[in-house]
């Protein structure tokens, strides 16, 4: 489909005039584009060389606006470091409309009414990450927004005391609800229809199998504690932090959303922390499902006007079994193993690894990786030269050792399993550096380059395969910013 044939549809307007700002994009000094990504071009049926026109420039930067596109950007509140904050809502990102289901937004589109004391922009650093790690979430099969392309400019903004070159992100969701925005409905003049709305577009956009359900909104608030324990467990089982968990940074679709200064561990390290703004290590990655489990108490109290909180904080009791019971199977399949055939899902032995990959400072990812090609017990040091030090591990192997004969696993059965869920390539900070270093200089190509590993990090890469190292320590664990 050409990009003139697309036409959007936009369905947030039956919300009151106070819930949100009508609002025209602040286009960007000479912007040329940096990569597109032909997988969500599928998703809206957009043709790959439409992406390479000057029309999509221009759509891009806000100067050409699509057949039945009304762009706005959205209030919301939202619980920042544990602190209410009334109002919130899009500072810099403008929603266009949706296509197929996905909504549009283009993050870094200049100033909106909900800017506070931001500039509108996003810089070329941060915009370059999260077109990336959407990408790769999405290889890794965990829930996430999506996004389609990303231009540069010769507007410039400063970030960190230093001057950057501002971007613009063009990011695709199915839903860009937030607790946030519950919590915002909550307390205006007409809390409960505004709530009621709310509740209903988001079953429409995300929940439809609820729609003609008797207490729909309840059933809705379950789904989503359902799904954010296999989300949660998901980040736990790769190593992920989102570093800002934020209420209005959680997505009420069960979905990744918003990354700042995330990371993918380097070596495991269980109270990590990504983001140096978190001193206090409220979101370290330890802390993460504990985390998502609060906001969604802070979910239950937003709906208590249209719901029986009591019957919500109730069913809050299964999230942390939930949780573990996804974590459990999937680091079970990780480790080439059944947690089926277990009484306790071979919790020790996960907790003890955990335990001996952090006394060793190990890689975590390309422990995985590794222990997937593993052909003997006998011949451990791909796996062993790679650790600071090594006798943790070595007395880990025996416990795992005694585990795979007691399941009558064999090398080539675990391999089997293990190949599917263990990736060669993990996009950590410092590689997604590297390309934003060279993006700074007008190259683009590792962008593009990274993109392609990030949405197939399984295969071979035999140009990259220094990314598939362990991480170089003077890199490893880096806190960022919440600008990164």
């Amino acid at each position: 489909m050409k990009l003139n044939e697309l036409k959007l549809e936009v369905d947030y307007f039956e919300f009151d005039e106070n819930l949100y700002q009508k609002v025209k994009p602040t286009p960007l000094k000479n912007p040329k584009l940096v990569s597109f990504n032909p997988l969500a071009c599928d998703l809206i049926n957009l043709e790959y060389k439409e992406c390479e026109t000057q029309d999509f420039l221009e759509f891009m930067n806000g100067t050409k606006v699509l057949n039945g596109s009304i762009p706005y950007s959205m209030v919301y509140a939202g619980h920042q470091f544990g602190y209410f904050v009334p109002q919130l809502g899009d500072g810099r990102a403008i929603n266009l409309g949706s296509v197929n289901g996905w909504h549009l937004q283009t993050k870094g589109s200049g100033l909106t009414r909900y800017s506070r004391r931001g500039d509108g922009r996003a810089v070329l650093r941060s915009s370059i990450r999260e077109y990336l790690i959407s990408e790769h979430m999405h290889a890794l099969n965990i829930p996430t927004t999506r996004a389609l392309a990303i231009i540069d400019s010769q507007t410039f903004a400063h970030r960190d005391w230093e001057e950057e070159s501002c971007a613009i992100v063009l990011r695709m969701s199915p839903s860009w609800i937030r607790i946030g925005t519950f919590e915002f409905f909550a307390r205006t003049k007409n809390a409960k229809e505004n709530l009621s709305l709310l509740a209903n577009y988001v079953i429409n956009q995300s929940y439809p199998h609820l729609k003609d359900e008797k207490n729909k909104y309840e059933k809705m608030f379950y789904s989503l504690v359902d799904k954010s324990a296999e989300l949660l467990a998901l980040w736990q089982v790769y190593g992920f932090q989102h570093g800002v968990m934020n209420t209005d940074n959680f997505s009420v679709a069960a979905l990744s959303i918003d990354y700042g200064p995330f990371a993918f561990m380097d070596y495991f390290e269980k109270n990590s922390i990504c983001n140096h703004t978190d001193e206090e290590g409220r979101y370290s990655y330890n802390n993460q499902p504990y985390i998502a489990r609060w906001n969604l108490f802070v979910l239950a109290n937003a709906l208590a006007g249209i719901c029986d909180e009591n019957r919500l904080k109730e069913y809050m009791r299964t999230f942390l079994p939930q949780h573990e019971k996804v974590y459990l199977e999937l680091m079970n399949k990780r480790l080439g193993l059944d947690a089926s055939k277990s009484g306790n899902g071979n919790l020790h032995l996960i907790l003890e690894l955990l335990g001996s990959l952090e006394s060793s400072k190990m890689d975590y990812n390309v422990f995985f990786y590794r222990l997937t090609n593993l052909k003997s017990f006998d011949d451990l040091s791909s796996i062993l030269d790679i650790a600071v030090f090594q006798e943790p591990l070595k007395k880990w192997f025996e416990s795992y050792e005694k585990v795979c004969n007691e399941q009558n696993t064999t090398f080539e059965g675990r391999f089997e399993l293990m190949k599917k869920v263990n990736p060669k390539y993990i996009l950590k900070n410092y590689i997604i550096q590297e390309a934003i270093e060279k993006a700074h200089e007008g190259d683009y190509t590792l962008v593009n380059d990274l993109l392609k590993i990030a949405q197939n990090p399984f295969d071979e890469h035999p140009k990259f395969e220094r990314y598939a190292q362990p991480t170089p320590m003077k890199y490893a664990n880096i806190k960022l910013s919440c600008s990164s």
